[in-house]
């Protein structure tokens, strides 16, 4: 692994995708990056915000990692960006991830 040091986003679980980006943007006025049924992204001034639906991705925390290589233990997103889970020691999913 490659010098990892930005986290480059969180992923909280919600119900519905559409309803939750709406929310944070009418209140926290973000800007919306991509949003479709199943996956919502999010900008704040200094954090990104996934929102997740329950069957597509476990809560995590994503680092940027630009060792990555793309393989069988990688998945290739939607947006081109790269990424594997890791766990730490008490389980929790942390997202390794390249743009």
């Amino acid at each position: 692994m490659g010098k990892l040091e930005q986290i480059d986003h969180i992923a909280i679980q919600v119900s519905n995708i559409k309803k939750s980006i709406n929310w944070y943007k009418e209140k926290y006025n973000c800007k919306i990056i991509y949003s479709d049924d199943t996956w919502g992204f999010i900008q704040f001034k200094n954090i990104k915000l996934a929102m997740v639906t329950h069957t597509e991705h476990p809560p995590h925390f994503a680092i940027l990692d630009e060792t990555i290589e793309e393989g069988k233990d990688t998945v290739k997103h939607r947006d081109g960006s790269i990424s594997k889970y890791v766990n730490d020691l008490d389980g929790n999913f942390i997202e390794l991830i390249k743009y």
